[in-house]
C-alpha cells in the first residue's frame, strides 16, 4: 500500500518561502511520505549527514528507511511542522526509536514535554533501551517526583533503572513571602526562604534573602534550578531595587545580576529555555507594556515584542514548554496569549468570557491550562475554574468551587499530577484527575504575613540535613532581645 501525505507536503512547504520548497519521497515500510527535504536536513542529523556524504542516495528523489516505523516517522513529521501531538503508547515507542536512529533533537524535546503519569515509565524504559539519554534523564526526574505514587509499578523495571531513579533529587515545594530591605530585626523572620518537609508535614528554613534584596512587588521565578529575583521595591515610596539576585542551591550562594533596562515593579518574571522574561509591570505608577529578555549565557538584557496592552502582575504559565499569559480585556473577557520566542510575537490563543469574572491564576498540567477566576458577585474566597485544552482548543467548565482562603489558590505549583497550594494556615495538596482537583492531604501552613511566592527546586541532600531542625516556627538561636522579639512575632503570625 502506498500513502502520499498531501497534508504533510503542503504544510512542510509553508515553512519556507515560496519557490524554496524541495520535495522528496521517503519510503517507510512501503508507505510513502512526500516531505520537505530542507526541513529534514535542518532538523535531522541522519539526513544532514546523508546529503553531505555525496552518496548516490542523496541524488535520488526517493529514500528508503528501514530503521524506523511508520508511526514514529509520522510523529516526527508532525513535530517538524510545529505541531505538538499527544501520543499513545505505540506512538511513543516508535517516536523514541525514530529520534534515536535519525537523531532529531526537536522530537526528543517534544517527547520530554509530554511526559506524564501515564507514560513516564514507558518513556523511561524505552529511552534507556534506545539510548535517548536526555529523555531518559527527564523521565527519571518525573518518576522521582512521583515516587510514592509509582513505587509499586517501578518494581517491574530492572534494578539498575530503579537505582538511577532513587539516586536523583526530588523537587521540593518552596516559598518566600514579600519582604523589603530593612534594618529592623523583627523583619528578618520575613527574609527566609523555606521548603516543605513532606514527611513531617511542616515548613523548614533553607536560607535567607540578601539584606538588600526585596520580594515586595518583585518578579520571582526558577530557571535551571536557580532562583531569580528581579525588581521589587524598598518601601512604600516604591523606590525600585537596582540589582537582580540569583540563588544557587548547589553551593547555597547568592549572586547579583544586572537589572532590566527599564526599571519596573509588579512585573511578572518567567524562566524559559535559558532566558528570563521580565513582562510588563509598573514604573512611576504607570503600567508597562514592554517586555525584556535576559540571556543567562551572555548576562545581557534586550527588548522583545511588547505586550498587546500595558499590564502589571500578569498571570503566566508554561505548558508543553510554551509561554502563556492572561490579560484582562474588560467586560468579563480574559485573553490568553502565547509568546513565540523564535518569532518574537504574542499570538492570541483563546478568549474566556465569563460575566464579571476574570482569570486570576493559571495552572498548567499536561496539555491543559486551568484558569482560576473569582466566583459570582466578585467572590474571591470561593473561586471557580475553567480548563482550556491546548490540543483540542476547547474550554471545559470544572465543576464545583474551590476555597481560596488567604489567596491560597494563587500560590499553586504543579509537580507531576499534584498541585500544591499554600496559605498562612494550611498547605494543601490536590491531585488532578479527569479535569477535577481532588484534595489529597493537608499540612502545616506558612506562618508569614504578606504575599507568598511559591516554586519548585531540587535541593541537595547535604543542604536538607543542615536545615532539618530549622522550622518556620523556630526562632533563631541568637541570644538577647532579638530572640524575644522574634518569638513575639511568631506568636502574632500564629494568631493571624
Amino acid at each position: 500500500m502506498r500513502i502520499y501525505c498531501k497534508e504533510v507536503m503542503e504544510s512542510s512547504c509553508s515553512v519556507l518561502q515560496p519557490g524554496q520548497c524541495k520535495l522528496m519521497r521517503v519510503n517507510v515500510d512501503n508507505h510513502y511520505f512526500v516531505v520537505n527535504k530542507d526541513l529534514l536536513v535542518q532538523n535531522c542529523e541522519y539526513f544532514r549527514a546523508l546529503f553531505q556524504s555525496g552518496m548516490k542516495e542523496c541524488q535520488e528523489d526517493e529514500i528508503c528507511l528501514q530503521c524506523v516505523g511508520i508511526l514514529g516517522f509520522q510523529v516526527m513529521i508532525q513535530v517538524l511542522e510545529g505541531r505538538q501531538p499527544m501520543l499513545d503508547s505505540d506512538q511513543i515507542v516508535e517516536a523514541i526509536e525514530c529520534t534515536a536512529f535519525l537523531q532529531v533533537p526537536i522530537l526528543t524535546k517534544h517527547l520530554t514535554n509530554i511526559i506524564n503519569f501515564e507514560n513516564c515509565l514507558l518513556m523511561f524504559h524505552t529511552a534507556s533501551t534506545y539510548g535517548v539519554w536526555d529523555l531518559f534523564h527527564n523521565a527519571a526526574l518525573f518518576i522521582r517526583d512521583m515516587y510514592a505514587d509509582l513505587k509499586e509499578d517501578l518494581c517491574t523495571l530492572p534494578k539498575t533503572l530503579i537505582d538511577y531513579v532513587e539516586s536523583l533529587i526530588p523537587a521540593n515545594y518552596m516559598a518566600v513571602c514579600s519582604h523589603s530591605p530593612s534594618s529592623d530585626e523583627l523583619e528578618d523572620f520575613q527574609r527566609t526562604i523555606c521548603y516543605l518537609d513532606e514527611e513531617l508535614k511542616e515548613w523548614k528554613v533553607l536560607t535567607q534573602l540578601p539584606s538588600n534584596a526585596s520580594t515586595t512587588m518583585a518578579g520571582v521565578t526558577v530557571l535551571d534550578n536557580k532562583l531569580y529575583i528581579i525588581g521589587g521595591v524598598h518601601d512604600v515610596s516604591k523606590n525600585i531595587v537596582q540589582s537582580g539576585f540569583c540563588y544557587n542551591p548547589l553551593n547555597n550562594s547568592w549572586s547579583t545580576i544586572c537589572r532590566p533596562n527599564q526599571l519596573r515593579y509588579n512585573l511578572t518574571l518567567v524562566g524559559h529555555e535559558g532566558c528570563l522574561y521580565a513582562i510588563g509591570g509598573e514604573f512611576d505608577h504607570k503600567e508597562l507594556s514592554s517586555v525584556e529578555r535576559y540571556k543567562v549565557a551572555n548576562s545581557c538584557w534586550s527588548n522583545v515584542s511588547h505586550l498587546p496592552l500595558p499590564a502589571a502582575s500578569v498571570v503566566s504559565a508554561i505548558a508543553l514548554n510554551r509561554i502563556f499569559i492572561c490579560l484582562w480585556k474588560g467586560r468579563g473577557a480574559t485573553d490568553i496569549f502565547e509568546y513565540l520566542p523564535e518569532k518574537d510575537q504574542w499570538i492570541l490563543e483563546t478568549t474566556l468570557v465569563r460575566e464579571q469574572s476574570y482569570g486570576l491564576c493559571m495552572v498548567p498540567h499536561k496539555d491543559n491550562l486551568y484558569v482560576m477566576r473569582n466566583g459570582p458577585c466578585n467572590d474571591f474566597l470561593l473561586c471557580v475554574m475553567d480548563c482550556y485544552n491546548l490540543s483540542s482548543h476547547q474550554w471545559t467548565a470544572v465543576p464545583g468551587q474551590y476555597v481560596n482562603s488567604k489567596g491560597s489558590l494563587f500560590t499553586a505549583a504543579v509537580r507531576g499530577d499534584s498541585v500544591f497550594t499554600l496559605s498562612r494556615k494550611v498547605t494543601t495538596e490536590y491531585t488532578i484527575e479527569d479535569y477535577k482537583w481532588k484534595k489529597k492531604r493537608e499540612m502545616s501552613g506558612f506562618g508569614r504575613i504578606g504575599s507568598i511566592y511559591t516554586f519548585l527546586m531540587r535541593l541537595p541532600k547535604a543542604m536538607l540535613s543542615l536545615t532539618e531542625r530549622s522550622t518556620v516556627t523556630a526562632p533563631s538561636q541568637r541570644s538577647g532581645n532579638i530572640v524575644g522579639h522574634r518569638r513575639n512575632f511568631v506568636r502574632c503570625v500564629d494568631n493571624l
